[in-house]
C-alpha cells in the first residue's frame, strides 16, 4: 500500500500544501491547500507573519481531513536565514524579521573579519544573512530574553511537536557554521561576541517528533511524524532535480531568486570562489550545494506590485505574452544592482537604471518584461561562465527548476545565453524534493539517485536548445560593460 506525505512549502510571496503518494516507483501529488505569504511593514521594520502562517499550515491539514486524505508524515521547507527567538517558556517574543529588512545595513566588517568568516563558512556576504542579522539582534534588548532560536522551518516544527531541532540544509545558509564540520562554529561566534541559542543540528531525513497531543485534539486528526526535510527551499529543489551526472550538470532554482549552481562533495572554499562571491550551502546526503544567487523574478514580481498600485494590474502570463513580441535586448540591466534588492517601485528603479546608463527605457509592459527577463539569461551566463573554471568537468547541462520554469521565454533565453541545453521541470520542484525526503525518512527511498530515478519516471521535462547565439553573444558583450 503506497503512503502519503504532506509537504508545505512555503516562497517568499505564496504558500502550498500538497499531499503526495508514492507507488510503484513514481509519485503523484495534488494541490491540497494554496496561500498568500504576505510580509508586513511595521514602524519601519519588515517582519514574517509567521502566526498567520502557522495558521494556514493547519488549515492545509484539516482540508486533508475534511477531504478525507490521509497522510503518514509531514515536512516543512521555507527561504532561507530568517529565524525566531523563544523565551525560555517556548514562546515567540517577536516576529521574525525579513531578510530584506533594513537594520542589517548598519552592520560593516573589515576585510580581516571578512576573510576570516568566508574561509570557516563557504558562504558569500549578503546584508541578508543570519550572521549580519544575529549581530543587529544582539544589540536588542529582546535578545537577552531569548532563551533559544530557530529558523523558521525550525520554529514551525517546533509549533507542531514541542520538539527544538535545527535542520542542517536551513542552519547552511546562516554563514555561522563551519562549512567543513557541518556544524555551528562557536570561535567564530565568540569572535563578534555572539551567543549561540540554536538548537542541535540534525541532518534532513531526520524524524523531528510526532504532531503534538494539544495539536491532534485542535485539528481531530491522528499524530504523525514531523520530518525535518531539506528545510532550505533551494536544498529541497536540487534534491528534486533530475541530474543524471552531477558533475557534468548544473542547476538552477527558478523562483524569486535564481540560485545557480553544482552539487559537489567537498565545499570549494577558494580566493577564485570568494572574488566571485559564491557560497557554499549543505544539501542532503554529505553533498554541497556551490551556488551564486542571482536577484531573480523578484525583479518581476514587484515591478507586477509597482504596475497594480498605478492601476495596471497584469498577469505573469500576459507579460509572458507580451515580452515574445518585443524587441530584443532594448534595455539590460544588472539584477544585482543594489537598488533592484528592496521592496519599492521597481518599475521606476529600471527606468533610472537605464538612463544611469545611457539606454532607452522600456516602453510598454512587453519591453519591461523582456528587459527582465533577458538581463536574469545573461546573468546567468555570466555565472556558467564563472562557475566552469572551479569545477573540474565541462558542462553539457543545466537543469532547471521550479516555478520559474513556466516561462518558456526564461528557459529559452538562458539556453542562448549560456550555449548549453536546459532541461525544465519539476514545476513544483520544491514540494517534490520535500516529499522525497519524507519518503527517505519513512525508509521508502534509500539514496540521492534513486530519489531522481523517481523524478525522472513521474514527471515530463521540457529540453530547450540553445538559438540565436550570436546576438545573445554581443548582447553579453554589452552586458558585461554595462555590470563593470
Amino acid at each position: 500500500m503506497s503512503k502519503n506525505v504532506l509537504a508545505f512549502d512555503f516562497g517568499a510571496s505564496s504558500g502550498r500544501a500538497l499531499i503526495f503518494s508514492y507507488e510503484n516507483g513514481k509519485l503523484t501529488y495534488e494541490e491540497i491547500h494554496r496561500f498568500d505569504n504576505d510580509p508586513v511593514m511595521v514602524r519601519g521594520n519588515y517582519h514574517w507573519d509567521v502566526l498567520r502562517l502557522f495558521h494556514e499550515i493547519k488549515q492545509g491539514i484539516l482540508k486533508c481531513k475534511n477531504l478525507g486524505k490521509s497522510f503518514d508524515a509531514i515536512g516543512i521547507d521555507t527561504w532561507g536565514v530568517d529565524y525566531g527567538l523563544l523565551d525560555k517558556d517556548g514562546r515567540l517574543l517577536q516576529n521574525p524579521y525579513h531578510y530584506r529588512d533594513t537594520r542589517t545595513d548598519a552592520v560593516v566588517l573589515t576585510e580581516e573579519q571578512k576573510q576570516k568568516i568566508f574561509d570557516k563558512t563557504g558562504i558569500q556576504f549578503a546584508f541578508i544573512n543570519t550572521l549580519f542579522q544575529y549581530m543587529c539582534s544582539a544589540k536588542e534588548p529582546v535578545f537577552s530574553a531569548a532563551d533559544s532560536a530557530l529558523f523558521v522551518p525550525d520554529l514551525f516544527n517546533y509549533m507542531l511537536t514541542g520538539i527544538k531541532k535545527t535542520e542542517y540544509t536551513i542552519a547552511s545558509t546562516s554563514q555561522m557554521l563551519n562549512a567543513k564540520a557541518r556544524d555551528f562554529d562557536d570561535e567564530l561566534l565568540k569572535s563578534f561576541e555572539l551567543d549561540n541559542k540554536f538548537a542541535d543540528i540534525v541532518m534532513p531525513g531526520t524524524i523531528i517528533g510526532n504532531l503534538s497531543d494539544e495539536i491532534c485534539e485542535e485539528l481531530g486528526v491522528k499524530s504523525v511524524p514531523v520530518i525535518a526535510v531539506a528545510s532550505h527551499d533551494t536544498a529541497s529543489a536540487v534534491v528534486a532535480a533530475p541530474m543524471s551526472n552531477p558533475g557534468k550538470n548544473l542547476y538552477i532554482s527558478c523562483g524569486t531568486w535564481l540560485l545557480l549552481g553544482a552539487e559537489t562533495n567537498e565545499p570549494i572554499i577558494t580566493e577564485q570562489s570568494q572574488a566571485y562571491n559564491y557560497t557554499n550551502e549543505g544539501g542532503v546526503f554529505g553533498t554541497y550545494r556551490f551556488l551564486h544567487n542571482i536577484m531573480g523574478l523578484w525583479i518581476q514580481q514587484e515591478s507586477r506590485r509597482a504596475l497594480a498600485r498605478k492601476g495596471t494590474k497584469v498577469s505573469y502570463q500576459e507579460l509572458e505574452d507580451a515580452a515574445v513580441t518585443a524587441q530584443p535586448f532594448k534595455c539590460i540591466i544588472n539584477p544585482n544592482y543594489d537598488a533592484f534588492s528592496r521592496p519599492g517601485d521597481m518599475v521606476s528603479r529600471i527606468e533610472k537604471f537605464a538612463e544611469m546608463t545611457n539606454q532607452p527605457k522600456p516602453e510598454t509592459l512587453g519591453e519591461l518584461n523582456r528587459t527582465i527577463i533577458e538581463s536574469l539569461a545573461l546573468e546567468c551566463a555570466k555565472s556558467v561562465k564563472e562557475i566552469s573554471t572551479m569545477l573540474p568537468e565541462k558542462i553539457d547541462a543545466i537543469h532547471a527548476v521550479g516555478g520559474g520554469t513556466q516561462s518558456k521565454i526564461l528557459c529559452q533565453f538562458i539556453a542562448n545565453a549560456t550555449k548549453i541545453p536546459v532541461i525544465a521541470g519539476p514545476v513544483e520542484a520544491t514540494s517534490i524534493g520535500n516529499a522525497l525526503m519524507q519518503y527517505v525518512a519513512l525508509d521508502e527511498i534509500d539514496s540521492l539517485e534513486d530519489a531522481r530515478k523517481v523524478v525522472e519516471n513521474s514527471f515530463d521535462l521540457v529540453r530547450y536548445e540553445p538559438m540565436d547565439t550570436d546576438a545573445w553573444d554581443k548582447a553579453y558583450e554589452k552586458y558585461i560593460e554595462i555590470c563593470k
